[in-house]
């Protein structure tokens, strides 16, 4: 399961673009939360505190406890929205948790060992990550902060698929009820041929012949 982090947060009253506006000039990041069959609730962060949780990638994958006016609620990040260019948050909506209801979340993959692997250690192998992070089903209880790939036994030409990444109990993929095509890969060691281009034969054959046509005659 996850660790629980927490962010405090203060209730607002203002809404639109211009209190929006406001608020940011002012430092904060204007926010919501819904869900679990409540109202939702403007909310207001200080911006600093939402810059650096977003360093880390549990911010977007984790069940927050989000401290509004002093009452906790399990949140989860479901939206954001950044700053074209500047590094700036402009808005960010939480999802309320149902402790007894299932989550659908997508969660960071982390790859093991890759150099220490037969496909690692052969020149000429290109291991190409196809998925960097994968979308599960859980309860929130069940729910981790990522999940990790041992690649210490990939070989050249392997193919690793989602169905063959080993869960953590209580957490399911839910692409793969969808049916074998969905079973997308995830990790692939393909080797890279080198290509050696070869001079045709007229080629060298005129090469050949060049020097004796440019003997002056005697």
């Amino acid at each position: 399961m996850s660790q629980t982090h927490e962010i405090k947060a203060q209730s607002r009253k203002d809404e639109g673009k211009g209190a929006s506006r406001r608020l940011r000039h002012a430092g904060f990041v204007p926010a919501v939360v819904y869900g679990a069959e409540q109202a939702p609730q403007n909310i207001q962060i200080e911006h600093n505190t939402i810059l650096l949780a977003a360093k880390h990638e549990w911010f977007f994958s984790s069940i927050l406890d989000l401290n509004v006016d002093g009452k906790v609620q399990k949140v989860l990040v479901r939206d954001w929205q950044k700053h074209p260019f500047k590094q700036l948050m402009m808005h960010m909506d939480f999802l309320r948790i149902n402790e007894k209801e299932a989550l659908r979340v997508s969660v960071p993959l982390h790859f093991l060992n890759q150099e220490a692997s037969a496909a690692g250690k052969t020149s000429g192998v290109v291991i190409s990550h196809n998925l960097t992070e994968l979308e599960i089903s859980c309860l929130p209880k069940n729910l981790p902060e990522f999940i990790e790939l041992d690649l210490a036994d990939l070989k050249p030409g392997d193919i690793i698929h989602m169905s063959q990444i080993k869960l953590p109990a209580g957490v399911e993929i839910p692409a793969l009820h969808l049916g074998a095509s969905h079973d997308s890969a995830v990790v692939t060691a393909n080797t890279v041929k080198a290509e050696v281009e070869e001079a045709p034969a007229a080629d060298a054959a005129e090469g050949e012949a060049k020097p004796a046509a440019e003997e002056p005659k005697k």
